[in-house]
C-alpha cells in the first residue's frame, strides 16, 4: 500500500521507437517517486489497464501499443470520474486509427509528423500556471519536435510551452492542457530519450503535471 499522501500513478508504456523500460519505467518513475511525491506502478501490458486503474489517482499514458476495447473504456471511465491524465510523447501521436475518440477528446488533436531528432529551444509561454512553476522560461534540449495540430472539433487546449524551428512562423504546442470538461489532462510532447528525461525542466514539468491533475497544486 502507498504511504499516506502519496499520489498513486499508473504509467502505461511499451511499444515501438522508444526505450520505454529505461526512460519511463526507470527514469520517469524515479523522478515521480523522488521525495515521496508518488507511488508508481509501471506496466507495458495494456490489457491490464482496467485492473491497475482501480487503485490509481493519475494515469501517465506513454504507450503506442494496441489498446483493447476494455482498456479503452477503462481510460475514458477514469477520465469521466475526474481522475487526472498525463499524456506523454509517444501517446500524442495518431496511434489508434480505430479509436478516434482518444485523440479527439483526450488530446484534442495529435501529431502525424515530427522534425528529425535535434536541438531546439523551448519557450514557456505561461510561467504562472502550476504545471510550469519553477521551470526556466527558456531552455534548450534535444528531442523530436512533434508537429502537433489542434483538432477544431475537440475541446481545445491551453498552451503552456511551445517551440518553433529557426526562421519558421509555425509554432508547435509542446506542453498544454486539454480542456476536457470532466477532468484535468496535461500533454507533454517532449520525451524521446534522455536528453529530455534527464534534464531538470522536463522533470519539473512532469512532477508538476502529476500534482496538478491529481488536484495537489
Amino acid at each position: 500500500m502507498p504511504a499516506a499522501g502519496k499520489i498513486r500513478v499508473l504509467i502505461v508504456g511499451g511499444g515501438t521507437s522508444h526505450d520505454f523500460n529505461h526512460w519511463y519505467k526507470q527514469v520517469d518513475a524515479a523522478t515521480l517517486e523522488r521525495d515521496g511525491l508518488c507511488s508508481v506502478i509501471y506496466t507495458s501490458n495494456t490489457d491490464s489497464i482496467p485492473d491497475y486503474l482501480k487503485g490509481a489517482d493519475v494515469l501517465y499514458l506513454v504507450t503506442n501499443q494496441p489498446i483493447n476495447i476494455a482498456s479503452r473504456k477503462a481510460i475514458f471511465d477514469f477520465a469521466d470520474a475526474g481522475k487526472g491524465l498525463v499524456l506523454g510523447h509517444p501517446a500524442l501521436w495518431y496511434n489508434w486509427l480505430g479509436w478516434p475518440e482518444y485523440n479527439l477528446q483526450l488530446v484534442s488533436g495529435g501529431a502525424n509528423t515530427h522534425d528529425e531528432y535535434g536541438s531546439f529551444n523551448e519557450d514557456v509561454v505561461n510561467p504562472n500556471h502550476p504545471v510550469t512553476q519553477g521551470v526556466e522560461q527558456h531552455f534548450t534540449l534535444k528531442d523530436e519536435r512533434y508537429h502537433y495540430d489542434v483538432d477544431p472539433s475537440g475541446p481545445g487546449i491551453e498552451v503552456l510551452a511551445n517551440n518553433r524551428a529557426a526562421g519558421s512562423i509555425i509554432v508547435y504546442p509542446s506542453v498544454f492542457i486539454v480542456k476536457n470538461p470532466k477532468t484535468r489532462i496535461v500533454c507533454i510532447a517532449l520525451g524521446h530519450d534522455g536528453a529530455s528525461h534527464n534534464i531538470i525542466p522536463y522533470q519539473t514539468l512532469l512532477r508538476n503535471a502529476v500534482k496538478w491533475v491529481a488536484h495537489k497544486s
